[in-house]
């Protein structure tokens, strides 16, 4: 018998915490679920939409993010977590509306019903969209 399993998060570490918090809120329609601080003065955050959950943490003195780490492509050739990726039956709604917020879009794929787009959040971070099938 299988355990049951379930998505709970992706984390990501961010420079500011509340403008991170913003950009998701504003682009995406995520809201707070939770603050709370870790020690090493570490701020952190859950932010939800229904089931889905970002965590947010900010560090003191944080590292940025490597050039390689910003082009999905390039990416691919150092190890660890990839992007974060969504589907969405609104795709092109969606597209428009991160465009609309003078959010670039850094690389196209697949086509009709098979197709998504990369972009960047505030962070550099790249995040995935794609078209939900039917």
């Amino acid at each position: 018998m299988r355990e049951d399993l379930s998505f709970h998060h992706f984390a990501l570490s961010v420079p500011d915490i509340d403008a991170a918090a913003d950009w998701y809120s504003t682009m995406l329609d995520f809201s707070i679920e939770r603050r709370f601080d870790l020690p090493g003065n570490i701020k952190a955050m859950f932010l939800q939409r229904g089931a889905l959950r970002i965590e947010l943490f900010q560090v003191p003195a944080p590292k940025p993010l490597p050039d390689e780490r910003r082009d999905p492509r390039r990416d691919l050739e150092t190890l660890g977590n990839k992007h974060l990726s969504f589907q969405t039956r609104h795709y092109d709604r969606l597209r428009k509306r991160l465009e609309d917020h003078d959010v670039r879009i850094i690389l196209d794929i697949g086509e009709n019903d098979e197709q998504g787009f990369f972009f960047h959040d505030n962070n550099d971070n790249v995040i995935e969209v794609l078209r939900s099938p039917g």
